[in-house]
């Protein structure tokens, strides 16, 4: 296009040049000048009709054998491979792999054509605000607390704005997925009329023919709680084709917000990273679309049906069994109980992120533990295991509740100091029985105000819990460190003058009442 465009301009400037001088200008045929004169547009190239004689006389049973697989199983079918190597075997044939692969193509679309076979192709929807949301989970790796872990994204997007909810989590229990629900509808402020789900385990028992499925009971129950109807998808590859909208999401998300491996110290502040990310998320304009996703979800948020009251309850009930440690299983992961409950039957509530442990018999709850994102792990509580060390005083440093107390820093340098000063005053078993009753006073009191009560017993060298609960109470009164307060004075130690501290005093006798006893004797005998 661009060399006739040349040609006829340089004629257009110069009418006398001559169709040789073109010709030789641009270094093109006399006959390709007179071409470009003619016509502004090229003329189309012609293809040429090869003729294959190598396949030429196999082309008949290349056709009866795609035919034939008309009538077998789909995973018994020939490929464009499998003909070129039968071919090549049972026919003696030689010829290209090429050529025989475009004969197939060209085959397969006759006979679908002849048999009535439609061409997989996807029908454009229209969805309406409100009507419609899709859920999907998508895995990725982050580093928590300095450890790389496999985490899991829980990501409802709904259809009509695009808007997403997305929140991570450790596993894909049913916990985590209506844990999800609850949050991403209250993200929204109301629910859509249907979502769309793939098979998971934690909403469908059976796939059965067609759309039927055997649902959960949780599962239904979390749908009549919001009143919204489900839509399964087809297994495997087909389905994800049923709910693209979330497929896309997950893996924009993870490109866009994931990328690199985020690096924080828990995993409540990589889901508020993750919020961040979606609330920036509603400045960004789909293609094709006139507005962006904010002001799209601003006019579907009226279409959404209202939310129930009270919000479904996620958590799992299960029953557990302390064992000899004081310790409790539950998703194959051990945490503590308090030691008083050690070989007792336990109800645990079981939440997304959590856990809680209640008394036998009662709604009391006794333990709560952040659910671990790891298997065959330890979650141990030092308060849990106090009873049993005031009486084993020599099983506390070694012990791995007092290490998980460091790490989590409930276990401070002052407990470490005032422990490390009452073991050289009173021995190792009494001085680390001083530091489990201030441990103790954690149980009602901030931990502030115990670490207070430990600075003032330190400065002034003392190792008695009942002076670290005393100044712990005061400074929760909100006396604190303050000299001038009377309350703060009458903590002051006093010294004793030389005088008094070195008088000595004659222990109490009882020989008084042996002389009134004695005197009182003869009176006693006249009486009687």
């Amino acid at each position: 296009m661009e060399l006739y465009e040349a040609i006829r301009r340089d004629r257009r400037l110069d009418p006398g040049v001559s169709v040789r001088e073109l010709s030789r200008r641009h270094r093109v045929h006399r006959r390709d000048v007179h071409r470009a004169l003619a016509s502004a547009v090229p003329p189309a190239r012609k293809t040429p009709q090869r003729a294959s004689p190598a396949l030429g006389v196999h082309e008949a049973t290349i056709r009866r054998w795609l035919r034939e697989d008309l009538s077998a199983p789909r995973k018994q079918r020939h490929t464009a491979r499998r003909v070129w190597q039968r071919l090549i075997g049972e026919e003696g044939a030689d010829v290209a792999e090429s050529t025989v692969r475009a004969f197939v193509a060209k085959v397969r679309a006759e006979l679908a054509v002849e048999v009535g076979v439609a061409a997989d192709v996807a029908i454009v929807q229209e969805h309406l605000a409100g009507g419609e949301a899709e859920v999907d989970f998508g895995e990725f790796e982050a580093c928590i607390g300095g450890v790389v872990v496999r985490l899991f994204l829980f990501i409802m997007r709904l259809s009509h704005s695009g808007r997403a909810f997305a929140f991570a989590y450790g596993h894909q229990a049913q916990e985590a997925f209506f844990d999800g629900h609850v949050r991403a509808f209250a993200a929204f402020g109301g629910v859509p009329g249907r979502v769309r789900y793939d098979n998971l385990k934690a909403a469908v028992v059976r796939i059965l023919r067609g759309r039927d499925r055997v649902e959960n009971e949780r599962f239904v129950a979390l749908r009549s709680h919001y009143g919204y109807d489900a839509f399964f998808c087809e297994p495997g590859v087909d389905g994800a084709h049923e709910k693209g909208g979330v497929e896309g999401e997950v893996g924009r998300f993870r490109r866009n917000h994931l990328v690199p491996v985020p690096t924080l110290d828990s995993l409540a502040a990589l889901n508020a990273h993750i919020a961040a990310c979606c609330a920036g998320d509603d400045e960004r304009v789909i293609v094709g679309r006139r507005h962006s996703i904010g002001v799209a979800f601003a006019a579907e948020a009226a279409a959404l049906a209202a939310l129930p009251v009270e919000a479904f309850d996620a958590a799992a009930l299960l029953s557990c069994t302390a064992d000899a440690k004081a310790r409790i299983c539950v998703r194959q992961a051990w945490y503590s109980v308090p030691a008083s409950l050690a070989r007792r039957k336990l109800t645990v509530r079981l939440c997304a992120e959590h856990l809680e442990v209640y008394a036998p018999g009662s709604d009391a709850i006794v333990a709560v533990h952040p659910r671990s994102l790891h298997k065959n792990t330890q979650t141990l509580e030092l308060d849990h295991y106090l009873e049993i060390l005031a009486r084993k005083p020599g099983a506390l440093p070694g012990s791995t509740a007092l290490a998980q107390a460091r790490t989590a820093g409930a276990f401070t340098g002052l407990h470490q100091e005032f422990w490390l000063r009452a073991r050289r005053e009173r021995g190792d078993s009494d001085g680390t029985r001083m530091l489990i009753e201030v441990l103790w006073l954690h149980r009602r009191m901030a931990a502030a105000h115990v670490a207070a009560g430990l600075r003032a017993a330190l400065r002034i060298g003392s190792t008695d819990p009942a002076l670290v609960a005393i100044e712990a109470r005061r400074h929760a009164d909100g006396h604190g460190d303050d000299p001038a307060s009377p309350q703060r004075r009458l903590a002051t130690v006093i010294a004793l003058p030389a005088a008094l501290t070195g008088a000595a005093r004659a222990a109490p006798s009882l020989d008084g009442y042996d002389q009134l006893l004695d005197a009182c004797a003869p009176a006693a005998e006249v009486i009687s």
